[in-house]
């Protein structure tokens, strides 16, 4: 079974993480996936690309299956990837909705927030805990969008926050339930048909507040400095300390 489906329609293309057993936690097959689709869409000029999940939620982040056998540089590598897939969709000429649903973690969120509109079913949780174990990723994004003073704040804790935080901090733009989501991409094809495609190139290019260069060193300083593994594996035992039995 793939572990990225794609749909192509005539409107849109939809995107779905097909990992539900892992909670689509981001594998480097699947960040891969993603990347040869967005730049796929890309290419092809489609007018809209949008991204969901299968199962309980949109995606748990970066999967840490057997992380430990991993050396020091893949992991640098697969960090670095999924870096290059958030710039790849942040700055894509198509417009990107993210379809958020369930528990969602770290690199999860940070696809999510790489999207222009960002929707979550009612119920969806967002949690960004990769400083926990020394990680730079999608930090800057975040607070570009809901600003540094309440990033910091966030990160800082890695504190939960819902779905209604979310709209309030601007980081979520909509809730709606998954049968709403043909309406939201018609709403946004209407949006996207207000320009031509040359014009929001131009409107995008003018109004980027990207730093890719930044944020991808800023990131390999975090993920190259000694003991990864030993960092990973800290935070993921004090993960366990704080889980009854039933919540395991």
């Amino acid at each position: 079974m793939s572990v990225l489906s794609i749909d192509k329609r005539e409107s849109h293309w939809a995107l779905t993480l097909q990992r539900p057993d892992k909670l689509n936690a981001l594998s480097a097959e699947l960040v891969d996936a993603l990347l040869d689709a967005v730049e796929a869409a890309a290419r092809e000029a489609v007018p809209i690309l949008t991204l969901h999940g299968e199962g309980r939620c949109f995606s748990t982040g970066f999967d840490m299956t057997d992380v430990e056998r991993q050396s020091e540089g893949d992991l640098l590598l697969r960090f670095v990837r999924i870096e290059t897939l958030l710039q790849r969709i942040a700055s894509s000429p198509c417009f990107t909705i993210a379809f958020a649903h369930g528990r969602n973690f770290g690199a999860g969120v940070d696809l999510i927030a790489a999207c222009n509109l960002r929707v979550a079913a009612p119920g969806s949780t967002f949690r960004m805990p990769g400083l926990k174990f020394g990680l730079v990723l999608g930090s800057a994004r975040f607070a570009r969008i809901v600003g540094n003073h309440e990033a910091r704040r966030i990160l800082e804790t890695a504190a939960t926050f819902d779905a209604d935080r979310a709209v309030a901090l601007g980081f979520i733009e909509q809730i709606a339930s998954p049968e709403n989501h043909a309406t939201i991409v018609t709403e946004a094809l209407a949006r996207v048909g207000e320009l031509t495609a040359a014009s929001r190139a131009l409107l995008y290019r003018a109004l980027d507040a990207e730093t890719p260069d930044s944020d991808l060193a800023a990131l390999v300083r975090s993920a190259a400095a000694p003991g990864i593994h030993q960092r990973i594996d800290a935070y993921r035992n004090a993960g366990k300390v704080g889980r009854t039995p039933a919540a395991k």
